[in-house]
């Protein structure tokens, strides 16, 4: 796979996530500060990474039904 991410637009990822030290923080904010590429960076990992909070990560009830249908329904060849 080919990185397209700068080594600091991968820093402001870790960044998002709260996956940085004390010290990684001071610099990556003096980065965001000072660049807007950076800033408008920032703020759509931000953007992102709230839309991927919202995703709906438990099956529909339809979807469990046919799942616990087929199963009951379930007749193994012998």
């Amino acid at each position: 796979m080919i990185q397209t991410f700068t080594s600091t637009q991968n820093e402001i990822i870790r960044y998002v996530y709260h996956e940085t030290s004390p010290s990684e923080n001071e610099w990556i904010e003096e980065q965001i500060a000072g660049d807007t590429d950076n800033l408008d960076f920032y703020l759509d990992c931000l953007q992102i990474k709230e839309e991927m909070d919202q995703i709906r990560l438990v099956p529909q009830d339809q979807t469990l039904e046919r799942i616990f249908s087929y199963s009951r329904n379930y007749k193994p060849a012998v």
